[in-house]
C-alpha cells in the first residue's frame, strides 16, 4: 500500500464510548462535560471528536436532544469541528441510525459511524471463560449506512473490529461504491476487550507488527486513510502506535478505548501522548482543514 510517510498525523479522540466514570473517573458522561472535553482535546491537538450518549437503546429523538446540547456550544465556539455521534445499540438498523438525521437538520455533522461486519465482543463469564455479545451488522445494514452518507453527505467512520470488516470495505472500493471521505479505524484487541475490567477475553488482531502488518496487506491497493486503536490497553505501550506514523497511518485515541487496571489518564493527557509521538517521528500533527483535505472532504464549512 503506498502512503505518504510524511503526510500530517490526523489524532481522533474517542472520548467517551460505554467507559463509565467507576472504569475511568475522568470519563465526560453528561453534555456539559462532552463540550468541555471536545473543546480541550481539540485545543491539544485532536482534529475529529467521537463521543457517544449514554442510553444506547434510547429513540433517536432523546438521543439527539443529548448531543445537541453537547455539541452545539463546540460548534458555536468552531463551526469547522470533525466530529461524529456513534450508532444506536438496536437491531433495526433505520433505528440504529435515525438520530443522524434528527441531529443534521440542526447542526453540521460532517462524519457518521458505519461499523461494517459483525463479531463477539465479550469478557471473562464467572467461569473465566468467555461471555458476551454478537455485535451484529448485516450486508443489508452496512448498505444502508453507506446510503445514509451518500444522501446526507457525511463521511463514513468505519470501524473495523475484524478482518472481515475490512473486506466489506475494500469490496466497496473496488466497486467504487464506498462514500467520500471514508476513514478506515484498524482497531486492535488489548488484553482487556471492550468492557472487561479483568484480562483474558479480547477480539481482533492483537496490536502487534504483525497484526497491523496483516491489516496493511489487506489495504494494498488503496488510498483508504486509516488510523490504529487499542481497545482494552494503552496504544502507547504497544508497537502499531510508531509504526502506524512510521506507514503514513494516523492515531485513534480516548477513553473510549484506553483502559489500565491503575493508571486513569484524561482524554487532553492521551492527546498530547500523541502529539508528542508525532513530533518524534517527524510528522506534523493534522489541523481541522488538513485532516478534510487527507479525507478528500475540502474544507469544512
Amino acid at each position: 500500500m503506498a502512503v505518504a510517510n510524511n503526510a500530517p498525523v490526523i489524532i481522533e479522540a474517542a472520548i467517551n464510548g460505554v467507559t463509565s466514570k467507576e472504569k475511568n473517573p475522568h470519563v465526560p458522561r453528561e453534555p456539559g462535560e462532552v463540550t468541555a472535553d471536545a473543546l480541550a482535546c481539540m485545543e491539544a491537538g485532536a482534529s475529529i471528536i467521537h463521543s457517544h450518549h449514554d442510553d444506547m437503546g434510547a429513540h433517536g429523538d432523546v438521543i439527539a436532544r443529548e448531543y445537541l446540547a453537547a455539541w452545539r456550544p463546540v460548534l458555536a465556539e468552531h463551526p469547522d469541528a470533525l466530529w461524529y455521534p456513534t450508532l444506536g445499540f438496536v437491531a433495526d438498523v433505520e433505528q440504529k441510525l435515525s438520530h443522524m438525521e434528527i441531529i443534521a437538520a440542526e447542526i453540521p455533522v460532517p462524519m457518521c459511524a458505519v461499523d461494517p461486519g459483525s463479531t463477539n465482543i465479550g469478557f471473562p463469564g464467572e467461569d473465566g471463560l468467555p461471555s458476551g455479545v454478537v455485535y451484529a451488522n448485516s450486508y443489508d445494514d452496512v448498505r444502508y449506512g453507506f446510503g445514509l452518507c451518500e444522501r446526507l453527505g457525511m463521511a463514513p467512520a468505519l470501524a473495523i473490529y475484524e478482518p472481515t470488516f475490512l473486506r466489506t470495505v475494500t469490496s466497496y472500493y473496488h466497486a467504487k461504491k464506498l462514500p467520500v471521505g471514508a476513514m478506515a479505524k484498524l482497531y486492535f484487541g488489548g488484553d482487556y476487550g471492550l468492557f472487561a475490567t479483568e484480562a483474558g477475553v479480547s477480539f481482533g488482531m492483537p496490536p502487534t507488527e504483525n497484526g497491523l502488518a496483516a491489516y496493511l496487506d489487506l489495504l494494498e491497493g488503496t488510498d483508504i486513510p486509516w488510523s490504529v486503536s487499542v481497545w482494552g490497553g494503552d496504544l502507547m505501550d504497544t508497537p502499531i502506535a510508531r509504526m502506524a506514523i512510521e506507514r503514513g497511518g494516523h492515531l485513534h485515541v480516548g477513553l473510549e478505548e484506553h483502559f489500565h487496571p491503575d493508571r486513569k489518564p484524561t482524554n487532553v493527557e492521551l492527546v498530547r501522548q500523541a502529539v508528542e509521538l508525532a513530533d518524534r517521528c517527524g510528522r506534523a500533527v493534522a489541523g481541522r482543514r488538513a485532516t478534510a483535505d487527507i479525507l478528500g472532504l475540502g474544507r469544512p464549512d
